[in-house]
Order: structure tokens, then C-alpha cells, then sequence
């Protein structure tokens, strides 16, 4: 069996593991006993990590580390290793946690924790105090739903506005992400548990990603992917990392020598462990020799265990190898606690942990656009308001995956709104466009709005259409089958097509909104389905009908075949056709799962039944919101976008399932529209933004999302927040802009940008984005006066510091993030025009003022060599930029840097 179709049969079986719950294990797995002895001399807590690493190390068989080193899988924790009771050895039990704890045991709090914002939220908060409390928040909740290892943070570089992973990631610059994952990590370890920096390395989308080659030069790699995780060696002492699924310059992550031993340990001095993603081991003794130290998951289909023994006796890995790997494990074990402190299932302070994910949910809004100080919003001049979205109503907004964590409470931004504005103010909802669900995470047009479909005939639809006795979607029939056999096992009413099973549709990874039925899991593999009923024209227009589909789709209209999209890959076909208003015709859509084993996944049903239709023809449900809007003082549009792992990015950046059209409609009946983006990436605007005076991104703001979307709406709180990414003006202005770039043409991603990442490639390229990098407004002022810079200390150890006076000018208290960038460097070398040195947040009351210091990363004014192989620091001047954004630039000064040497 090849290692695609080896990689397509694990990935079934493990998800099916987990999902069926196939392994009976006990509440938490064996714990070591606490007491010390004779017999057991390694639990003397007065001894260092590796004395007791060592005591216990020699005691061990070959078979028991072999053993100790390869991974189990059962349905409480997923990621997990056995203990050895024999020696009083506690599992590794292991929970997903880049925005709060996965608890998948459901004897365990019903599988609930906080969920926080998405990483990518915590990273505009750009407050590393911050990101600690929020890793210390993390760690604590693992320790007490009996999790010892975090598999977080993501530390994969935003690379292009595109990836559906985004959210999980501190943005794209790697010292940002460096210095808000640093924290993370301090945080998580600051409780008895083990953090894992993932996804090591050039992980940096979804599209082919168990088996893309990623090629990127050497310099790329140390000036900007590798970056974040020596950070995390350096400046957090990290107990483990995880190598990724995808290939780094031709050889696979976890098999990588060059990666995992020459970089990772030997360069940046790692002295922890690295673990495989789930099912990214392909070998046996080439990963084992490369410094793979854990695989997950292990036997019967993973590629250690047994079959690492008779590696070990066949002499292809010496037992040192294997005692190394143990020796690093345990010694992450001891050195943070997990001997010592067993793992609990101790009740969750919801209330206490909820009011932190309110306060990183606040601090983390970035507002974009606030014309004519539209925000804050006063009580008295705010009557009545207008809240509309298709999931304002509840809090549904977050990352799908392995990520999305079931929340102890939520509160949706109506609800929120509704407690903030209080009595006197007429607070009222409209949905405007159906809910999203996950069939809004791949490309094509938007799904055609339910109040158009009917699952009866055509003449009862034409009869009771826009009455109260009208019936909205199409009747829907599922088989466990791709061809439609015996009878259906699943009959119900879909308010749309727009379906995406799979891995999108296991149980606790999908985003949905929850007004959506669930669909269930045994359609996640083949299957087949037909959707009939009527459709009914809101206008006499031409229309495109469109089929995006993976697998064969067809559409009929009145019994005429109207559109056949055969998709052996995911694509779209459209066909034009003239509507007369209020007029129904019949329609009857069938879609098979038949498209070939794809290269990464055998991935579930795809398909969506579009439209592009006339800007002014506008459904019953978007009419209803923009009465609303009209009748209303205010009108906050709160929109969403579907971003998860799994196997799509987007193509494209727009908002999903009609709501660009729902803003123009509801800015066009209101001028006071304001916009909250809920996303876990960029969004593109040009089609709106003009059209209204303010816009938050709110990201994926956490289960407080509706109080702190309000507090900051209502001035309760002054934004702070800035953009840890760049928010492009449209698809094409980007400067990864190729298909060999990404997603990459015959497997290969071309990573030929290079250092020009974000918006360092943004400035290179000369393009002008619609908010760059570091912005973000506030409710007040800020000037920036009496710039000093100076060097300090002398070769390996020179240092560059600014000094500022900042004060706040307006006539509220605020926090500025005072950004630093450094120009081109003094070589013939091509270094970024401007690229981020430093940063302090500082938070001023109205008319105050204060000296603000920064020392400069070292990083920044060096740059890796690929003939020496190491970092240069050359000699010469370089230009000092100090402002509120990478475009926003106040002072500017200049230094000399480098010794006599140029190193």
C-alpha cells in the first residue's frame, strides 16, 4: 500500500476510533504514586528532572520503551501514550488546546471548558501579559479535566490571507508570534502540564497538506517559520513540538534530520520532545534516526511499536536512540510537575474563567473603520437598534477542527446587546441570510437563501409563496450509498444545499450554526442525495444556477437537466436562466459521492446549490432585515465567515452565503450601519466598506463574545487591538499571488517569496492593502513625540533601545501599541523595506503621558546568511520607524549597527 492510500486508510481509522469510542479506559489513566521509596527512588522530589530521569530510565526494558514511545489512541483523549503502572509512570494524556481545552471524555464536565478566543485574537491584543494569563487559563482547565499535555500553540506563520487555519495561528510575523507565543507557553507550564508548539514546520495550509512538498530556502525557514519556535526554546523552556504531516524541501516533517536535529536541537538547543501529528509518521527507523521521539497514534496502524522492536534487534536503530527519546520525555515529565501532581477532574470555575474570555475577547477587537465617530454608541441618542446577522443570535462563530471547544456558557451579540443597551433601548434582530454552516468554508457562489425554496411543488409554492403559509427549503433524502440504492435513510427539509461532511462533520469539530440540524456521522463517507422542490424568483432577471461540488452534481428545472458539474475535484458549473417574479418552477437536484480517492483524504460529500443574481434581488428574509434597519437608529450587522481545519482553503475572500449583499441593502436603509466581522482570517471589503462608517473585527471572539462585542460598541471599553495580519484590498492584491506559490501545482508549494512575508511582501511588491499590518483605531488620541534611539553593549551582545514620549490626547483612557520597525539593513543582501523590531502596549488615561522604552530584537537587525549559516548582524546605519502601524509611521530616527567584523 503507497502512502497516500496508507495516509487515507489511518486517517479513517483513528477518527473512527475516536468519534465510535472503541477503547474502554478509566476516567484518567494511572497516576504515579506521590510517595517516594527504595523501591521507587526516581519519586524523590529533592532530586533534579534528570536525576530522576536517569534513576528511572535504567530500569526500564526495551520493550517497555519501545512501548513508552509509541502512541495510543482512545476516545477520552485522543493524543495519548500508556503509563507503566509497573514504575509508577503517569499516561501523557494529551487535549487539543490552541483556544481552550477539547475534553472528549464525556464522564469528564460534559466534554465542557472555556472557550476562548481564537489565537489569532489573541494575537491583536498584541498584550503578552496577556497571552500569559491566557496559556495559565489553558493549563489550569487541562490539569482539571485530567489533561497533562496542551497541544498548543499553533505557531504556524500566516503565510497567505487565504488559509482556513488561520485563526489558530499569532499572526504573520514570526517576532509577534515569537513574543505572544513565548508568553502562551510560560503560561500553560506554569501549571503541571507540558506545552506542545505545533506545527513544526512549513505548515502553513490545509489544501494538500498530508502530502504537499513545501519548498522554502534556508533563509526563509530561520528568518520566518522557524523563528516562533526557537523563541519558544529560548524565551519559554517548551516541552515538546509537534512535526507536521506535510514535506519540508522533499523529505516528510517527521522523518526531517535537517529539521528536527540539526535546527530544532542542536541549533536552538530543544531539550524536549517532539511528537508526530496524528498519523504524520511514515516510517519506521528513518523518522526514529531523524528525532521523532513520539508517534501518535501507534499500532496497529502506525509505524512504530512492534515494528520499532525489530528495528532496535535488526540493528537499523540502536537502543541508545530509544533511551534517548525516553530520557526526553521523562525528563519533560519531571521538570514540569507531572509526577508530582496528578491530573484532576476538578469542577471548572465557569464564572470566574468566563470573565477572563470576556477581558481577552475585548482587548483583542480590532476596530477598522470608525467614520465620523459613529462608535462609541450613547444611550441617548440610541433609541432603537437593529441587530442582524444569520448568527446573531446565538454564538456559533469559531474555528472548526480539532480546535473548537465546547463552552460552559455562551452569550450571542444580541444577547449582549440586548443586556448592555438595557431599558429605553429597542433592541430587535433579523437574521438577513440563512445560518452559516460548514458548507461555507469552500469556494463558489452563494448558496441560494432558503425563503426562495419550498419543498412542495411548484404550484403550491407559486400559491403560498411571501405568506405565512409558506414553507421555506427543499425536501431532502440521504443514503449511506453513492448511488441512490433501496430507500433513503435520512428524510428531512434543508433550508439550503450547502453540505460539507467528512472530517467537517465529525462529532464536536464542526462550527455550524447551531439553528442547523446535525447531520449524522455515517454520512461522513460515501453517500448520495436528492433535494427536490420548487424555487421562486424575488424579481423578473436572468439568474446563473450554479452546482460546486466534489463529485457529480445535476441540476433540474422543470425536469430539464440544467447543470451537470462532474467534479473529480472540487469546481463549480453554471448555467443561465430567466426568471419571471413570483413565478415557481420545480427543481430536483441529485449528487453522488463518486469522485476518485483524493491525494490527501478520502474526503466526505461537497456540494452547494448557488446563485448570482441581480444586486436588487433580494429575498423575503434579507427584505425583513432591512426594513428593520430602516425603522431603526442604529444597525449593526454582525457577520461571520466558516474557517476550520481540514482539507480546503479559500480561494477567495469574501463574506459566505449572501451577507456582502445584506450589508450594502442594510447601509443603503441605514447610514449608521456598523459592521462586526466575526472571522478567523482577512475579509475582503471593497464591495461595502465605503458604504458604511464603522467596522470591528471581532474575530472569533469565545463564548463572551456578545458582552464584549457590546462593551466595546457602547465605549464600556476603549478598542485596543491591531492587526497581527494584513487585510488585502481584493484576491489579487496579495504577494503570494500564484498557483505554484499556493497552493502549489503537482504537489509542490513554492515558497518562492521567500523572507517577503505579509506585509513585508506587501511593501516589496508596492501594494496597497485595505488595512495593513499593526492597524487598528481607537475612541482617543495619541501623540508621539521625543524619539531617542541608541545602541548599547558591544558585539554578540549589542543591543538596539528607543525611547518615546507617548500621551494621550483625547478625552478617554486608552491603550496604544507603540510598534517599532527597522528599515532595509546596510548590506547588498535584500532585506524587507520595514519589518517589526519591538513593541510596547501602554495604557494612558486622558491627558497623560509616558516615557516608553523598547528594546529592539536582535533578529530584526541581522539577517540569516546561507553560506555561513548563521545570523549576521551587518555594519553600517539602518532607519528607526515608531508608529500605530506599519502605514501609520510618527518618529523616525536612525542608528548604527553591527561590530567591525560585520557578524
Amino acid at each position: 500500500m503507497n502512502r497516500r492510500l496508507n495516509l487515507i486508510f489511518l486517517k479513517r481509522w483513528f477518527m473512527l476510533l475516536i468519534i465510535v469510542a472503541v477503547a474502554a479506559m478509566p476516567l484518567h489513566a494511572f497516576a504515579a504514586e506521590a510517595e517516594s521509596g527504595a523501591d521507587r527512588p526516581w519519586m524523590n522530589k529533592s532530586l533534579s528532572a534528570e536525576e530522576r530521569t536517569e534513576l528511572l530510565l535504567k530500569e526500564m526494558t526495551l520493550e517497555e520503551k519501545v512501548g513508552f514511545v509509541t502512541g495510543k489512541v482512545n476516545n477520552y483523549y485522543g493524543f495519548y501514550n500508556d503509563g507503566l503502572e509497573r514504575l509508577g509512570i503517569p499516561a501523557l494524556q494529551m487535549a487539543d488546546g490552541p483556544a481552550g481545552v477539547r475534553v472528549a471524555n464525556p464522564d469528564v464536565q460534559d466534554k465542557k471548558s472555556t472557550a476562548l478566543p481564537a489565537p489569532i485574537a489573541l494575537a491583536a491584543s498584541w498584550d503578552t501579559n496577556l497571552a500569559k494569563k491566557y496559556g495559565d487559563l489553558i493549563g489550569q482547565e487541562a490539569h482539571d479535566t485530567t489533561h497533562n499535555v496542551v497541544l498548543g500553540p499553533g505557531l504556524d506563520i500566516a503565510r497567505t490571507p487565504w488559509g482556513s487555519r488561520n485563526f489558530e495561528s499569532l499572526g504573520e510575523d514570526p517576532l509577534l508570534a515569537s513574543g505572544m507565543g513565548a508568553a502562551y507557553v510560560n503560561g500553560i507550564q506554569s501549571n503541571p502540564v507540558i506545552a506542545t508548539a505545533k506545527h513544526y514546520i512549513l505548515n502553513n495550509q490545509e489544501t494538500e497538506r498530508f502530502t504537499t512538498n513545501a519548498t522554502a530556502s534556508e533563509r526563509a525557514i530561520q528568518e520566518v517559520y522557524a523563528r516562533p519556535f526557537q523563541a519558544m526554546v529560548e524565551k519559554a523552556d517548551l516541552g515538546s513540538a509537534m512535526c507536521s504531516f506535510n514535506q519540508v524541501n522533499g523529505t516528510y516533517a517527521c522523518e526531517n534530520k535537517e529539521m528536527l536535529t540539526d535546527v530544532l536541537r542542536d541549533q536552538f538547543g530543544f531539550e524536549g520532545f517532539v511528537m508526530s501529528d496524528y498519523g504524520a509518521n511514515f516510517s519506521t527507523a528513518k523518522s526514529a534516526n531523524a528525532g521523532l521521539d513520539l508517534e501518535t497514534p501507534g499500532e496497529p496502524y502506525g509505524k512504530w511499536g512492534d515494528k520499532l522492536l525489530e528495528a532496535v534487534n535488526n540493528g537499523e536503530v540502536s537502543e541508545q536512540t530509544i533511551d534517548e527519546k525516553v530520557r526526553r520525555i521523562l525528563l519533560q515529565m519531571f521538570d514540569k510537575g507531572l509526577f508530582d501532581n496528578p491530573v484532576t477532574n476538578t469542577q471548572i470555575n465557569a464564572k470566574k474563567d468566563g470573565k477572563q474570555a470576556r477581558e481577552i475577547a475585548e482587548e483583542s477587537m480590532v476596530l477598522l473603520q470608525n467614520n465620523d465617530n459613529t462608535l462609541p454608541l450613547s444611550k441617548k441618542n440610541v433609541k432603537s437598534i437593529a441587530v442582524i446577522g444569520p448568527d446573531a443570535d446565538n454564538a456559533s462563530a469559531a474555528g472548526g477542527g480539532s480546535s473548537l471547544v465546547n463552552p460552559t456558557y455562551t452569550v450571542s451579540p444580541l444577547q449582549g446587546i440586548r443586556n448592555r443597551a438595557g431599558n429605553g433601548v429597542d433592541v430587535k434582530y433579523a437574521a438577513g441570510t440563512d445560518p452559516i454552516s460548514a458548507g461555507d468554508a469552500f469556494n463558489g457562489p452563494s448558496a441560494v437563501p432558503s425563503t426562495l425554496l419550498s419543498p412542495g411543488d411548484a404550484q403550491e409554492s407559486e400559491r403560498d409563496y411571501g405568506t405565512d403559509r409558506a414553507e421555506y427549503g427543499l425536501r431532502a433524502e440521504y443514503w449511506t450509498n453513492k448511488d441512490m440504492e433501496g430507500n433513503p435513510s435520512l428524510v428531512r427539509t434543508d433550508n439550503q444545499v450547502n453540505m460539507n461532511l467528512g472530517f467537517y462533520n465529525y462529532e464536536g469539530f464542526n462550527a455550524q450554526s447551531s439553528k442547523l440540524p446535525v447531520t449524522p456521522t455515517k454520512f461522513n463517507a460515501k453517500m448520495s442525495a436528492r433535494w427536490t422542490g420548487a424555487i421562486t424568483a424575488p424579481q423578473t432577471a436572468e439568474y446563473k444556477l450554479s452546482l460546486t461540488s466534489l463529485g457529480s452534481a445535476k441540476l433540474y428545472v422543470d425536469d430539464e437537466l440544467l447543470v451537470d458539474n462532474q467534479g473529480e475535484t472540487l469546481s463549480t458549473t453554471k448555467k443561465e436562466i430567466t426568471f419571471k417574479e413570483g413565478e415557481s418552477h420545480n427543481i430536483r437536484i441529485e449528487y453522488r459521492t463518486d469522485f476518485p480517492v483524493q491525494s490527501n483524504h478520502d474526503m466526505g460529500a461537497q456540494v452547494r446549490f448557488g446563485w448570482e443574481a441581480p444586486e436588487d434581488a433580494v429575498d423575503i428574509k434579507m427584505q425583513k432585515a432591512v426594513d428593520l434597519a430602516k425603522k431603526s437608529d442604529v444597525a449593526v450587522v454582525v457577520t461571520r465567515t466558516y474557517d476550520s481545519e481540514g482539507y480546503v482553503d479559500r480561494s477567495d475572500l469574501e463574506l459566505p452565503n449572501n451577507q456582502e449583499q445584506l450589508i450594502r441593502k442594510v447601509a443603503a436603509a441605514n447610514p449608521k450601519t456598523i459592521v462586526v466581522q466575526m472571522s478567523g482570517r482577512a475579509v475582503e471589503m471593497d464591495s461595502w466598506q465605503k458604504e458604511v462608517p464603522s467596522i470591528v473585527q471581532a474575530w472569533y471572539a469565545g463564548q463572551e463574545q456578545g458582552n464584549a462585542v457590546a462593551r466595546v460598541l457602547f465605549g464600556d471599553v476603549n478598542p485596543s487591538g491591531k492587526l497581527p495580519v494584513t487585510f488585502p484590498s481584493d484576491d489579487s492584491q496579495t504577494p503570494v499571488s500564484t498557483a505554484e506559490q499556493f497552493p502549489g501545482v503537482n504537489g509542490v508549494g513554492n515558497y518562492s517569496e521567500g523572507i517577503f512575508v505579509g506585509y513585508k511582501g506587501y511593501d516589496k511588491e508596492g501594494m496597497t492593502p485595505a488595512f495593513a499590518f499593526g492597524h487598528g483605531l481607537s475612541y482617543t488620541d495619541f501623540n508621539y513625540r521625543n524619539l531617542h534611539v541608541k545602541n548599547t553593549g558591544k558585539s554578540d551582545k549589542e543591543t538596539v533601545e528607543v525611547s518615546l514620549n507617548l500621551r494621550n490626547t483625547g478625552k478617554v483612557a486608552g491603550a496604544e501599541v507603540v510598534q517599532v520597525y527597522v528599515g532595509n539593513l546596510p548590506t547588498k543582501v535584500e532585506t524587507p523595506e520595514k519589518q517589526l523590531a519591538g513593541w510596547a502596549k501602554v495604557d494612558l488615561k486622558a491627558g497623560k503621558q509616558q516615557r516608553v522604552n523598547i528594546q529592539l530584537d536582535r533578529s530584526a537587525l541581522s539577517y540569516w546568511d546561507e553560506a555561513s549559516h548563521e545570523w549576521v548582524m551587518p555594519k553600517g546605519k539602518v532607519q528607526v520607524y515608531v508608529g500605530s502601524a506599519s502605514d501609520d509611521i510618527r518618529l523616525t530616527g536612525s542608528v548604527n549597527i553591527g561590530s567591525k567584523s560585520g557578524k
